[in-house]
């Protein structure tokens, strides 16, 4: 069976979530996609029951590359376990073809890949380390704007209609615990 899994950073990205579930019902996983709006460096619980669920000679479907792993020990981990119980693992978007796990040649072309893009992903991040140091050098540096601490009024209301802090989270678009931090904030005060 073709198993999906989709994940976009925020619930914000509905035009992403739609692609990729499109993409996904394409190549025929028509009976189980699991989805999620997290980031990828959070907790990916849909992931991790998407590992859990598939079977022996099931496939996990996921359309690119970044949607599923942070790094390449990330992607190694996941592959690991998906060897473990007989699953392959196929990306539908590299440069206009499928990368599947379940030949050798797939499973290295993968690897290499996902190092390539970590590394792409490491360097672009010091570029950006080196240009806010400049910025703050020059005094033009004002650091990325609140996004939890100006919805501090928000999450008091959700609290107090009983919704809990994953719940609240999710529907602000912030973090879990930017949520847990507002209300021990709010209580110090």
């Amino acid at each position: 069976m073709l198993v999906g899994y989709c994940r976009t950073s925020t619930s914000d990205q509905v035009a992403g979530s739609e692609a990729q579930e499109r993409d996904l019902l394409a190549t025929g996983c028509t009976e189980k996609v699991f989805r999620e709006h997290i980031s990828s460096l959070a907790v990916r619980e849909q992931l991790e029951a998407a590992l859990d669920w598939v079977r022996e000679g099931d496939v996990l479907v996921v359309t690119r590359l970044d949607r599923l792993a942070r790094s390449t020990a990330d992607l190694l981990r996941i592959i690991a376990s998906l060897e473990a119980k007989g699953v392959g693992l196929r990306i539908l978007d590299f440069g206009g073809s499928a990368v599947d796990t379940q030949s050798p040649t797939g499973k290295l072309l993968l690897v290499v890949l996902s190092a390539i893009a970590q590394w792409e992903r490491e360097i672009m991040i010091a570029r950006q380390r080196e240009g806010i140091a400049k910025a703050k050098a020059e005094g033009r540096y004002k650091g990325r704007a609140p996004t939890a601490r100006a919805k501090l009024s928000q999450v008091r209301e959700l609290q107090a209609t009983g919704l809990g802090a994953s719940a609240i989270a999710e529907r602000l678009s912030i973090s879990r615990a930017s949520v847990y931090r507002l209300l021990d904030q709010a209580r110090a005060a």
